[in-house]
């Protein structure tokens, strides 16, 4: 009788306060010394040739002399990396920023809570709210190369999902982008078996499937739905990658890595290039190194979700945004 008094009391505080053990926001602010895959910006290429060849690559140009058009012409190295350039939340309650470490009261925009979907007691689904940050890491610390090759665009929070009303409509979004009626089809959606098995073989995606997330299933719906929830890595990369996908459909990416073409000016690309990003999870605990660390977009999660999820203080996920960058430095 005791306990049941304890276990009573317990409740009633948790519903006077209003607060959920599962809503807990692990925010903590991300290091970018010690948190940060740094063995993920190779392989470096001058030309076609590559330093560091340990993890796949797009291509690069033939040819290492580039030259860039103006008044004079500007002659350069046809330098190719990749970058640490965005970062996402991916958290399970409105207003947690996860890799910022604070909450924020968004007022009526806190209504729009995530949730895990069930049916008949099996999880199917689940809803996330994100965070896009412009982060262009390797330019605040002044390293590798010029500033004419890396992202000249300060820190920024660009995006905000429960600021906008499309996020958690998957209908509403089909403003942006109503191609997602053509793929919602079973023919279309087993095509993406072939982008997981190339995506988690030590490969570059498919960039031809576009509407493909590898193992994770379809992107489409470009919102914040993970519709084959089996793990809270799993659903957050799924999310994620929906998100940079959004974001060309908006025009706020750019395609930088189109070997020769990409070396003077990145390239407003609305359908998403996949095999210009990898992916490193950061929150709630960071993958610093490995193989897996900083995986191609659509690779299984597998190797990288042990211990990484647990209850009430990791259950909001972080993720680093690697971004392959060619360009003609001086």
């Amino acid at each position: 009788m005791k306990r049941f008094g304890m276990i009573l009391v317990l409740a009633l505080s948790l519903t006077v306060f209003g607060e959920e053990v599962w809503a807990k926001c692990n925010a903590k602010f991300l290091n970018p010394i010690t948190e940060v895959c740094w063995d993920c910006i190779f392989p470096i290429s001058i030309g076609a040739i590559r330093v560091l060849n340990k993890r796949p690559d797009t291509s690069n140009p033939s040819l290492p002399v580039c030259i860039c058009p103006g008044v004079p012409p500007r002659l350069g190295l046809a330098i190719g990396l990749w970058e640490p350039a965005r970062l996402t939340d991916v958290s399970n309650e409105a207003g947690c920023f996860v890799n910022m470490g604070f909450k924020a009261d968004l007022g009526l925009f806190s209504i729009g809570k995530s949730s895990v979907t069930s049916k008949d007691g099996d999880q199917t689904g689940s809803k996330w709210q994100v965070h896009y940050y412009y982060y262009p890491l390797i330019s605040w610390l002044g390293t590798v190369v010029d500033g004419l090759c890396l992202e000249s665009t300060a820190f920024d929070v660009a995006y905000i999902s429960e600021f906008d009303p499309l996020w958690q409509d998957p209908e509403l979004n089909n403003i942006i982008n109503p191609e997602a009626i053509l793929f919602a089809n079973p023919i279309a959606q087993a095509a993406c078996a072939a982008d997981c098995v190339r995506s988690s073989s030590g490969n570059l995606p498919l960039d031809k499937l576009f509407w493909c997330n590898g193992c994770q299933g379809g992107m489409y719906p470009i919102t914040g739905d993970s519709n084959a929830h089996y793990g809270g890595i799993q659903a957050s990369e799924t999310v994620t990658a929906k998100m940079i996908a959004r974001q060309h459909r908006l025009g706020l990416a750019r395609n930088t890595s189109s070997g020769s073409s990409a070396l003077c000016t990145p390239r407003v690309a609305p359908i998403i290039k996949k095999s210009q990003y990898r992916l490193q999870v950061t929150r709630p605990r960071a993958a610093t190194s490995g193989r897996y660390a900083c995986g191609p977009l659509g690779s299984s999660t597998q190797m990288v979700d042990s211990m990484r999820e647990y209850p009430y203080k990791g259950e909001s996920f972080g993720w680093l945004m690697w971004r392959k960058r060619n360009c003609c430095a001086l």
